[in-house]
């Protein structure tokens, strides 16, 4: 194999499309219930009130709830339930789901999360912005979803070095995007989505045709 064969095989390696599927160890989650329930906890406010901050039986009742109650598995099947994968962009692994829409000319949309959150909080849109029909909209309101995580975030990689500030990951959801084969698509982010969605448009990517922020500040939504 030629030097140039070599390097340009490794590039398409990179630029790679994988499957990915969550699935966490159970020794993992035993663990993880095990710590929460050693906490040490410390003594009661001395007010009736949440004037002192976080009221003492209201953390203890946060964590029996992820000691005892909350379903992991219960969210991985969620998740596991739509196509997940992952592909290296400038030497990181970048976690995506990518739901296509059944029906014909579907606008491609990519929605990042915020801080400090994970593509969990947009399971709930897939169906109705994917399959507008089902929700009493018309077909011509059908979206193909892109959904990543922040590098550092979920199940993308987390970065090594500085770098990875929103201008950058604003450019890898370009390339992201025409590595799934979209000439043209809009974007949605909230938090610090909205933070690196505001660069997409800053930057103008000839791709990117419209882009829609939004982001929680003080008690205040702009």
């Amino acid at each position: 194999m030629t030097q140039t064969s070599a390097t340009q095989r490794g590039s398409e390696q990179a630029d790679a499309v994988r499957p990915f599927n969550v699935n966490f160890p159970e020794a993992e989650l035993t663990e993880l219930r095990r710590r929460i329930n050693a906490t040490k906890w410390p003594e009661r406010e001395t007010v009736t009130d949440a004037s002192q901050g976080v009221q003492l039986a209201t953390s203890q009742a946060l964590a029996r709830y992820w000691a005892t109650d909350y379903d992991w598995r219960k969210c991985e099947a969620r998740l596991n339930a739509l196509p997940n994968f992952i592909t290296e962009i400038d030497g990181l692994d970048i976690h995506f789901i990518h739901v296509r829409s059944k029906h014909e000319n579907a606008l491609p949309l990519i929605v990042t999360h915020g801080w400090p959150g994970s593509v969990v909080e947009q399971l709930k849109i897939v169906d109705p912005l994917t399959n507008p029909t089902a929700h009493g909209a018309s077909a011509s309101d059908a979206f193909d979803l892109v959904i990543p995580s922040i590098p550092g975030y979920g199940f993308s990689g987390k970065p090594t070095t500085t770098g990875w500030d929103p201008a950058h990951i604003a450019r890898a959801w370009v390339v992201l995007m025409k590595r799934l084969g979209y000439t043209k698509f809009v974007a949605q982010g909230g938090d610090w989505g909205a933070v690196i969605t505001e660069q997409m448009g800053v930057q103008a990517a000839p791709e990117l045709r419209d882009s829609h922020q939004y982001a929680w500040r003080g008690s205040g939504r702009h």
